[in-house]
Order: C-alpha cells, then structure tokens, then sequence
C-alpha cells in the first residue's frame, strides 16, 4: 500500500528549511559600524562616507550597516541605513554658575550619565564585526576633547575591541592636537586599530612628531577620490560667454588653522577676496560662490555685504550664488565652473575630481599636502599670510596653462581612484562573518 504525504505537509516542511535558511542568512550577514561626524552639513564628510558605503555594498553587498554619527536622523534618512548619535544627551544640561552646584551635578548626573552611554555603546556594537573610522579630520582636539572630539573615538574605539570587533581607521587624517590629553587619546585609540591608514604623508609626519610610530602603516588618498562615478556629472562642451571662477568660501578655521586664533585673519582674508573678485569681473570673469559646509552661508552672505559696501557695481547674473544642499548639487555646482579657487579642503579635491584647475587657500597641512600631491604646489597660499596681488599672479599663470594642466589633474585623480579601489579589496576582504 502506497502513502502519499499531504501537499500542505510537504509546504509547511519546506517553508520551515526556506525560515530557517533565511534566518542562519541573516545571522550571517557580516555587520558593520562607520563613526564620524556625518549629517551635520558638512559635505565632505559626507563625500567621505558616500564614497566608503558605496564600495561597500559593491564589494559586500548583504553587509549590515550602522553609522554612529552627529546627525543620525539625517543619516539613517540620506542613506537608508541604522544610525545612532554619537554622545547623546541623557539629562538635558544645566546653567550653573555655582561651582559646587556643577561639582556635586557631574558626580551625581554626569558621571553616571556617561557609563549609562558607554553601556549603550556596548549594546550597539554587540556582534558587529568591523568598527570603521572612514576619512574626515577626527584626529583633533581643535574644537573640544569631547562630542565628535578625540574623547568620543576613543570611547568607540574601546567598546569595539571590548566586544571583539575589529577596528579599521581608513585614510584618516590628523592635527592640530593641542593639548597633552587629546594626544594620548588619539594615539590610544590609533594604537588599538586592526588596521589604520592615512590620507597624506603630512598626517604620518604629524603623527610622528606627537609620538606616534606611523611608518608601517600605509598611505592611501582621500576616500573622496572614490565617489561613485554615476555621481560624478559630465564635463559639457563649454558654451559659457565668459569664463566662470568658483570661489569656495570657508567660515573662519580657527584653531583648525593657527594655535591662537585672530579674527583679523579671517577679516583680512574676505578682503583679500573682494579684491580678488572685483579684478575678476573687471577683466570679464564670472564667479560662482562655493561653499562646502551648511555653516558657509553665514560667510556667503558676510562676503556679498563687502561687496556692496565697496560700491561694486556689477551686472545681474555676474556673481551666481545658489544653495548647496548635498554632494550632488556641490558637484554639479563645481561642474558649471572653469577655475576654483577655494579654502575648504573637500572643494579643492572635488573640484580636482572634476579635473578642475585650482588654487588653494591652505589652512591646515592637508591642503598644501593634496595640492603637492597633485603636481599643483604653485597654486597655494597660506590663509594666514594670503596677498591679493600674488593671488591675481597665481590665477592668470593657472588660466594661462590650465589646458597642459588638465591631463594631469585627470591622470593623478584616476590614479587616487585606482589606489583606493586597492584598499576596499583589502579592507574589505576581511569583512566576513565571525
């Protein structure tokens, strides 16, 4: 006698092996966590972390990702994946003025406050397999030890190796570090990496004088360099009357720039500035004002008052100034320019992505080291020390020679893309299950 097993029978046994398959898929997903100061605003970072998620996907497409960020909601909208803030707030703050009212508020709410984030840290990355630190200028305590400080890596970077995970700093770059604290701080977290590399030889040189042992580790370029081509617009044929010179605004970098800063820096050089542009549009040059953070546009609007109070008579349309909201309008803003001339590190490398030429007004060892890089040292001054009449000689031997110039930009950034391409095989070819 024959038994035939009933059809719902047999359904119910395979979706229960299809269940269980997909759950043993998905507890085999390889997690991963990024940390940085991602949707504030700033959008090299987010080039930064644009560029690194991409290549993500591309190379470990079933990744499961986290990004332990200052902005999470931004992020976790912008690019479709979990995101947690980097030191949230558990008591909202208090203005005290009394010191033994803030004294006994630290011990008895502060302190606890902070082991509750640490324990919470310790939650989030549970079964994560790889920690990345992806780009940008963390290495630094020019704003504060604390926030997106050298503190707050470094607490990071402890739960990760307390939960067993791997800790990867990719082409990071480094400095200022002022303070002995924030020194030990960055060298202890760096210490504790699986794997660590930097954006320039300046950031290993800097990391050796402050007494870290940088020379094994290698050195890759700007993770910027790699941003998914699709984002990248395409260079039309020149239909422009005049030639058109974006000028990349920066709010003043402070302690980013000089240990003591002076607001006549930064006051000297929007008149460098307003010089420059008044000779540009005299000798029939149009300017596009750039930005490269949210916090520009105070400058942007600082810097066409100057223009006005000179009396500068131009005609509409002759200095364009529109809003950037994302890489992608930053890039196509940048797209619509024939020379830029910028202060913000992340719009002179786009602009260079773009196979733009540039002048750099350098205000941190990372901008000389990327214009050097690039065969382009001539075409950088020093913000502290910026002079118009030199800025003007630099422009018409840039404009003069930017035809011989463009083969190169092309050539090195396809080499910097080509370098990193390098790196994500070898990072990534450690991102595995446990």
């Amino acid at each position: 006698m024959c038994f035939r097993i009933p059809s719902y029978r047999l359904a119910g046994k395979y979706r229960r092996r299809h269940d269980r398959n997909a759950e043993e898929s998905k507890r085999n997903r390889p997690k991963i966590a990024f940390f940085g100061h991602f949707g504030q605003g700033n959008f090299g970072n987010e080039s930064t972390l644009q560029a690194i998620l991409y290549h993500l996907r591309r190379l470990v497409p079933d990744a499961e990702v986290t990004c332990i960020c200052t902005g999470p909601e931004t992020v976790a909208a912008d690019y479709n994946i979990a995101a947690v803030q980097i030191s949230g707030i558990v008591v909202k703050p208090w203005n005290l003025r009394n010191p033994l009212a803030k004294l006994v508020r630290k011990l008895f709410i502060g302190i606890p406050s902070e082991l509750y984030r640490w324990l919470k840290g310790l939650m989030t990355l549970w079964g994560t397999d790889v920690l990345i630190i992806p780009g940008t200028g963390l290495l630094t305590d020019a704003f504060s030890l604390f926030g997106w400080g050298p503190y707050s890596m470094f607490k990071w970077s402890v739960i990760a190796k307390a939960c067993r995970c791997k800790l990867f700093f990719v082409s990071v770059g480094a400095g200022p570090i002022y303070g002995a604290i924030g020194r030990c701080l960055v060298k202890s977290a760096l210490f504790l990496a699986d794997f660590r590399s930097y954006r320039d030889g300046s950031t290993v040189q800097y990391l050796k004088s402050i007494g870290f042992r940088a020379d094994n580790d290698p050195v890759y370029p700007d993770l910027a360099f790699s941003l998914p081509e699709a984002l990248i617009p395409h260079e039309d044929a020149k239909t422009r009357r005049r030639t058109v010179v974006g000028l990349g605004l920066m709010h003043y970098a402070g302690r980013y720039s000089v240990d003591r800063p002076r607001n006549a820096i930064y006051l000297a050089y929007l008149d460098v500035l307003v010089i420059f542009v008044r000779w540009l549009l005299a000798h029939d040059c149009d300017v596009r004002l750039l930005i490269g953070d949210v916090y520009d546009r105070a400058v942007t609007q600082e810097f066409r008052s100057l223009l006005k109070e000179g009396s500068l008579m131009y005609e509409e349309g002759r200095i364009i100034d529109e809003p950037v909201a994302s890489v992608g309008h930053l890039l196509s803003q940048i797209a619509a320019t024939d020379i830029v001339v910028a202060t913000r590190f992340h719009n002179v490398l786009l602009a260079l992505l773009l196979n733009k030429p540039v002048i750099s007004i350098s205000f941190h060892h990372k901008c000389a080291s990327l214009m050097s890089g690039m065969g382009l040292s001539e075409y950088s001054q020093d913000i502290n020390d910026l002079k118009a009449d030199r800025l003007i000689e630099q422009f018409c031997h840039l404009e003069k020679n930017a035809g011989s110039l463009r083969p190169m930009i092309r050539q090195k950034a396809e080499g910097c893309r080509k370098a990193l391409d390098d790196q994500y095989n070898l990072i990534f070819q450690a991102l595995g299950p446990r």
